[in-house]
């Protein structure tokens, strides 16, 4: 068994650590998550349930809850067309020229600690798949992600070296005073941030 303590982690994280602890144990096993919020347990039950596994919930207290995840071994004979069909699906999206655009520091609109709180966990997300874009351009005030005093440097370079080709745009970085602070990717010009978009085959705007 496999304990993952998700207690305080904001959205998506107790989902991406339990998806961790699944390739860990890479056959069948139990994966024990505990979380602090019933979307949360939610949120991991939906999981589960895509996956084929077996789950349930447990609530301790008003700030604990434990969800139990059986995680079988390989697929049935039964379900080999669907995992098959899976791979075919994962290896078009392999083809496919994906770019992620992000134009701001905030997600939404709303309450603005919070919208800045979700796209740090959008791109915590993003740094969590198994197939990354692969180019993220960022501008306007989107490009206080890639600098200095960003939350999301480091979830950015995970992407770097999954091989995501990262951009700011360099008016926007000189505009908002972080020409110098520039800590992950690479500066571009408009034109080549409309040719890459021209160019992909699916723009992805959070």
């Amino acid at each position: 068994m496999i304990k993952v303590n998700a207690i305080g982690d904001a959205c998506p994280i107790p989902v991406v650590k339990t998806k961790n602890a699944i390739k860990e144990i890479g056959g069948s096993g139990v994966v024990e998550v505990s979380v602090d919020n019933e979307i949360a347990v939610q949120n991991l039950l939906k999981m589960a349930k895509q996956k084929d596994y077996e789950a349930s919930s447990e609530k301790k207290s008003d700030k604990e809850y434990v969800v139990t995840i059986n995680v079988a071994g390989e697929a049935t004979a039964d379900k080999a067309p669907q995992v098959k069909a899976a791979q075919v699906k994962s290896d078009e999206i392999k083809l496919k020229e994906t770019i992620v655009v992000i134009d701001s520091d905030k997600m939404g609109e709303g309450d603005e600690e919070f919208s800045k709180t979700l796209l740090k966990g959008f791109i915590y997300a993003l740094s969590s798949q198994d197939i990354p874009p692969a180019k993220i351009i960022f501008y306007n005030s989107g490009v206080r992600m890639t600098t200095e005093g960003s939350a999301s440097i480091e979830d950015l370079k995970v992407l770097e070296n999954a091989g995501a080709k990262i951009y700011s745009c360099g008016a926007c970085l000189n505009n908002y005073g972080l020409t110098e602070k520039l800590l992950v990717g690479e500066a571009t010009n408009m034109y080549n941030i409309v040719e890459y978009l021209l160019a992909a085959d699916l723009v992805v705007r959070p």
